[in-house]
């Protein structure tokens, strides 16, 4: 605590002054202070709730991204089972027209097979009649 010099008629008016415009001085300088501070505040707490929005904001996307990467993921099983079923069905059918077109060049071959055995009985057949022919060229009297 600041003491002042006693005059006949009281304190020191000159010390008296100067002390409440040193205190004024301060009082002001505090003021401002104060009020800097409390702009700042304000600005600072503007800030938090731009960020608190973006937060929420960024919640919001990242719960989107998720159900999305979700959906992406059960359509994607879904596609594979349709491409595996779909490949399975291709794969049977190409099986049974395997199987149809061997079983039908299988009959091809044994019908071949019978029209050779028939024709090479034809064969034989006309070249036993020709050599009874010739065999029966010495049968023929020439006069």
């Amino acid at each position: 605590m600041r003491r002042f010099t006693t005059t006949i008629s009281g304190y020191d008016k000159n010390e008296v002054h100067s002390f409440v415009n040193e205190v004024t001085r301060e009082y002001e300088s505090m003021l401002t202070k104060l009020k800097d501070r409390d702009l700042k505040i304000r600005n600072l707490e503007d800030q938090l709730k731009k960020y608190e929005s973006m937060e929420q904001t960024l919640k919001r996307a990242i719960f989107v991204a998720e159900d999305a990467s979700n959906q992406i993921k059960r359509i994607a099983r879904d596609e594979s089972r349709t491409i595996v079923e779909d490949a399975k069905k291709n794969a049977s059918r190409i099986i049974n027209d395997a199987l149809i077109k061997a079983e039908k060049t299988e009959i091809e071959a044994d019908e071949l097979r019978r029209k050779i055995k028939l024709y090479k009985r034809r064969i034989k057949e006309v070249l036993e009649e020709q050599l009874d022919m010739v065999d029966d060229i010495d049968k023929i009297p020439f006069e």
